[in-house]
Formats: structure tokens, C-alpha cells, sequence
């Protein structure tokens, strides 16, 4: 399976690392211009110095819909039109698993911002553009909490990525007149960034075990194996496919 994207332009949000830099690069390897989102403009700025020449980077909260709105239009000014928008911007922002008596409201609005309202804003910000063009690729990266329970438990996390799934389907329906796909990658547990790092190292021997033997491969995957995915969502072979949430885990 030959996938080239030649021509086409590519959002990727939170690309500062893990997931979202292996989606920018294997975009931009395959003849994308890519233009990356995060916070983190440190890790941006690594992320697009892999990438090289077909990739720019844009500091914004994908939180904040008046700041990715000017993004966007700035990307379309430049480039006339986001063929492609992968939300990928999540985690946990620094929370760890507490009793839900202890989770303030900040606490669980900021996990939705960047995990919900970003997929929102940022799906709603490069639409119109799409519908004018009568094409676009929508994929979300959401989390196997999403489908079941968050392995640190952190409620406000499986409960922004189970309404991202939601907000997939939504969205899919909606857009599907105007030739606009929307799916969404369910990735298991990958060591992919520094958060992921410390949650594995928490498990402990016994724990990282057990994850392990509830692997039907028994071993972890890697950002490539996201990024894989990602690539045939947005390419024509999938041009049929909307609506779709696919795990990739290893199998469960």
C-alpha cells in the first residue's frame, strides 16, 4: 500500500512529542505540508527540525477558540486549505489518579479544554474551508480509557476521551455530506512521552507484568504504530471510511 500525501496540507496538534511528532513526520515523509500545534514550543521546535523543510510550527492552545480560529486562518492564508486535521493535543496535564472528592473544578475542566473543547475548536475552526472544497480528513487520537477505564484512573481522562469518541461519530454524520471523513485512533499504552514514562515506572515490575500479559502480542507498541494508523485514515484508501473508532493496542 503505496500512501502519498503530495499536495496536501496537514494539521497535527500537540506534535511537541510522542504521537504527534511520529504523525508529523511520517506526514511530511510522505510529501505533506504540515503545520504543527502545541504548547510545548520547545518540543515543537525539535519536532519540526525532524521534519525538515515541509514542516512549520505554530504555538497555540488548542483550548482557546479565538487563538486556534487565528491559527487556522493564518495556516489557510498561507497554504489556501487544511486538506487534513489530526487532534491529536491530550493528556493529563500533570494530574495523577486521585478519589473523585479530591478533583477541583479546575482540574477537571483543563482535561476536557485540551482533550474535548481542542477536538472541537479545532474540527469547527478548519470545517467550513473543507466543506468548501467538499473534502477533509478528521482524525482523532483518543485512548482506550476512552472505550473502558483510565489505568491511572483519572476520571476527568476517560471521560473527555470517551466524549471525543462521541464527538467522532457527531461529527462524522455531520460532515459526511460534504466528503469530509471522521474517525478515530484508540491507542493502547505507549511509552511515547515523559508522562507515559512516569506512569511505567510507577507499575513497577509486577505491574508493567501484568500489562504486558493482557497484551494479546505481549509487548508494547510505539508512536509508528499510531502514526501507521493514522496514515490510512487520511489517505484514499479510507476515503469510505467515517465514524470509525479503531483500537490500536495490541489486542485486548
Amino acid at each position: 500500500m503505496n500512501i502519498s500525501f503530495d499536495k496536501r496540507t496537514v494539521i497535527v496538534t500537540g506534535a511537541a512529542h510522542g504521537f504527534g511528532r511520529a504523525i508529523a513526520k511520517a506526514f511530511a515523509e510522505r510529501g505533506a505540508a504540515v503545520h504543527i500545534l502545541d504548547v510545548n514550543e520547545a518540543g515543537l521546535d525539535e519536532t519540526r527540525q525532524l521534519c525538515g523543510e515541509r514542516c512549520r510550527s505554530h504555538v497555540v492552545d488548542v483550548g482557546d477558540r479565538d487563538a486556534v480560529q487565528a491559527v487556522v486562518s493564518a495556516i489557510e492564508a498561507d497554504a489556501g486549505a487544511v486538506d487534513i486535521l489530526v487532534n491529536n493535543a491530550g493528556g493529563v496535564r500533570g494530574q495523577v489518579g486521585r478519589p473523585l472528592e479530591e478533583i477541583s473544578q479546575a482540574d477537571w475542566q483543563t482535561i476536557f479544554d485540551v482533550n474535548l473543547s481542542g477536538t472541537f475548536f479545532m474540527t469547527q475552526a478548519v470545517a467550513p474551508g473543507m466543506k468548501k472544497r467538499r473534502y477533509g480528513r478528521v482524525i482523532n487520537i483518543s485512548s482506550g480509557a476512552g472505550l473502558g477505564i483510565s489505568l491511572t484512573g483519572i476520571q476527568a481522562y476517560a471521560s473527555a476521551k470517551a466524549g471525543q469518541i462521541g464527538l467522532t461519530r457527531q461529527l462524522a454524520h455531520e460532515l459526511g455530506p460534504w466528503n469530509i471523513t471522521v474517525n478515530n485512533v484508540a491507542p493502547g499504552f505507549v511509552r511515547s512521552n515523559p508522562t507515559t514514562e512516569r506512569q511505567w515506572v510507577a507499575m513497577g515490575e509486577d505491574g508493567q507484568q501484568k500489562l504486558l500479559q493482557n497484551i494479546a502480542m505481549k509487548r508494547l507498541g510505539s508512536p509508528d504504530d499510531i502514526a501507521a494508523m493514522v496514515m490510512f485514515f487520511a489517505s484514499d484508501f479510507a476515503g469510505w471510511v467515517s465514524g470509525q473508532v479503531i483500537s490500536v493496542d495490541g489486542g485486548k
